[in-house]
């Protein structure tokens, strides 16, 4: 092959590498100017970012039932698990809306068996939405205390109706026995004292209705002042002195003097009023009711001790509850309506305090109604001073007292 023939075929086999070259270059720079496809993403745009703050529970779904996005408390409360809805019912509600792209909304229970956190059913309330052609939004809200709250109130109407319409029919009968035995002064007389004493637990049970509905909210008191609660014990014993007087029962004071709370006056001294009118109920004749005063750290705490009936250990947790008593049997001959403690309980509350009870059955009770003190009670107070006529707390409640 001579020199022109190879230098033909160089410069033709330049050419072509030159070719090449230029040909990948425009292909590389086509590539670079592409832009890709847009993604659609799955979640529209800020739906994420509400979720995140919603103290709801919210839960987003595909096509496919898988969890897309939920929020924290969703995961709280258990709606969701291992990236899918707990509850069937609430899967086939989120089926149903996919299929007709309809709004629902309906009230599920949820069980401990289905929820993550073991506890009580809770009653939720779910509003599934479309969210888009491919997903649905589900909220899930929490309502297990707002139906509870309204099963109390419907307790508390009809408990109250049931225990007013006893009084009420006793003095419609009694009123209609006087009519006539007009000619018999004796029966009139009888008659006419067994409506007092009906006419007497009608108001007291008005009253204590009454007391109960100001503190219902449990809230804060708003405005305190200092209470003496060396005031307070000498109303409640005042209060009570007339069936103790009857009974033989020995009202005692004991404990610290010159002691002060902030608080309402008028609820503490009902409270501790309903304390020991309710240990003169149930107490035996002959016996004794102590009160005892004493400060424990940040708190004042007033004790009421007697030698009753006492309460069983299976009764101890219910008794603060509205109209409930420990013997039903016996309420008519103390004339107790059921609502002394349950007022004791929200007065504590209303005064950040607490409101506790020791019994042994057969023995006897000791409730402690425990409030914050007033914070210059110590420039107020005494030094320790027993009552006269005070005695020391029964050693055996003393002893097993927590």
């Amino acid at each position: 092959m001579d020199s022109s023939t190879q230098a033909f075929l160089a410069a033709a086999l330049g050419a072509l590498v030159a070719s090449c070259a230029m040909l990948a270059w425009h292909l590389s720079e086509r590539q670079q100017r592409r832009h890709p496809e847009p993604v659609e993403p799955l979640l529209p745009a800020g739906v994420a970012t509400v979720l995140s703050v919603l103290r709801s529970s919210a839960v987003v779904l595909d096509e496919s039932d898988a969890v897309v996005k939920a929020s924290a408390p969703a995961y709280a409360m258990g709606v969701v698990r291992d990236g899918a809805l707990v509850s069937a019912e609430l899967g086939q509600i989120v089926r149903e809306v996919r299929r007709d792209g309809q709004i629902r909304e309906t009230e599920l229970t949820m069980t401990s068996s289905m929820s993550s956190t073991p506890g009580p059913p809770r009653t939720v309330t779910a509003r599934v939405a479309p969210l888009g052609p491919r997903l649905v939004l589900a909220l899930v809200e929490d309502r297990t205390k707002e139906r509870q709250v309204e099963a109390v109130r419907r307790d508390f109407v009809a408990n109250v109706s049931h225990e007013l319409k006893t009084p009420v029919g006793a003095i419609h009968l009694l009123a209609e026995a006087v009519q006539d035995a007009a000619d018999d002064p004796e029966a009139v007389h009888r008659f006419a004292a067994r409506m007092q004493t009906e006419s007497d637990r009608l108001g007291k049970l008005v009253q204590q209705i009454i007391e109960l509905s100001r503190l219902q909210g449990d809230d804060p008191v708003a405005s305190p002042s200092p209470v003496a609660i060396d005031d307070v014990i000498a109303t409640a014993i005042d209060t009570s002195a007339m069936e103790a007087g009857a009974k033989h029962i020995a009202l005692l004071t004991e404990g610290e003097e010159g002691l002060k709370i902030l608080g309402k006056e008028d609820q503490v001294t009902a409270a501790v009023s309903n304390l020991v009118a309710n240990a003169v109920a149930y107490s035996e004749e002959r016996s004794r009711v102590l009160l005892s005063r004493r400060s424990v750290g940040p708190a004042v705490e007033i004790s009421v001790i007697d030698q009753g009936i006492g309460i069983p250990d299976e009764e101890v947790d219910r008794i603060f509850e509205r109209f409930y008593r420990v013997d039903p049997a016996r309420h008519r001959s103390t004339g107790g309506t059921g609502l002394g403690l349950s007022i004791v309980k929200h007065v504590a509350a209303t005064h950040g305090g607490e409101v506790r009870v020791w019994s042994v059955e057969g023995q006897g009770s000791t409730f402690t109604l425990s409030l914050p003190k007033h914070p210059g009670y110590q420039a107020l107070n005494e030094p320790p001073v027993a009552s006269a006529g005070a005695h020391a707390t029964p050693p055996q409640q003393e002893e097993d007292r927590p």
